[in-house]
């Protein structure tokens, strides 16, 4: 089975609204799919939305009944902490969170959408690059972004992530991708509404680290 229809994100209500306990239960297993891109380089990002997860859910655990919705616990830390927020708290660690999402996002799209070196077609360098770019390059400074060109040659063959995100079990390609565009559908749609959460609340910040 793949490793990513394994922990499917669960569809979102009409209102859009995302369910803290679902959202957490759903992404606690996306630090794993950094272990598919095989270098330790990515152990960066890994550890990076692992920390921010953790951040999150110390947050909805001091109060569930309170934080059944993420937006629910960004208005709460906006109305406890005018000052500082959105820079504090959950507020923060959901920011770079999505991010990191969006990043993988961009990455299975891309792989899913066909796009790749004609000169090179079993390498991911395209899809990670094009992702990396989209998602996360803006907030980076000069030294991030340098250690990132380094996992950008570090990236595996298409068939050994492939064969990673089908849990080692040899997979077609184009079954493979399509368990990919299955998993998308609705993991896309948490990681858009959190964004559009974001951009409605004014709580987006571009520093760079």
């Amino acid at each position: 089975m793949s490793l990513l229809l394994d922990n499917q994100f669960k569809e979102l209500p009409p209102d859009r609204a995302v369910d803290t306990k679902l959202f957490l239960e759903s992404v606690s297993h996306i630090p794993s799919f950094f272990d598919c891109l095989g270098s330790n380089v990515f152990s960066v990002i890994k550890s990076d939305i692992n920390g921010n997860i953790v951040k999150i859910k110390a947050v909805y655990l001091k109060d569930p009944a309170r934080y059944v919705t993420l937006q629910d616990i960004v208005e709460a830390e906006r109305d406890a902490h005018p000052a500082e927020w959105p820079k504090v708290g959950a507020t923060l660690a959901l920011m770079w969170l999505k991010r990191g999402l969006r990043f993988i996002q961009i990455l299975l799209q891309s792989l899913a959408d066909g796009e790749r070196d004609e000169n090179n077609p079993n390498l991911i360098r395209v899809n990670v690059t094009k992702a990396y770019e989209e998602a996360l390059k803006k907030y980076h400074g000069w030294l991030v972004q340098k250690i990132f060109h380094v996992a950008l040659h570090a990236a595996p063959y298409k068939s050994n992530f492939l064969k990673a995100l089908s849990k080692g079990e040899e997979v077609k390609e184009e079954e493979c991708l399509a368990n990919v565009r299955q998993f998308l559908v609705t993991y896309t749609a948490t990681v858009d509404a959190v964004y559009d959460m974001y951009s409605h609340l004014n709580a987006e910040l571009d520093y760079t680290v």
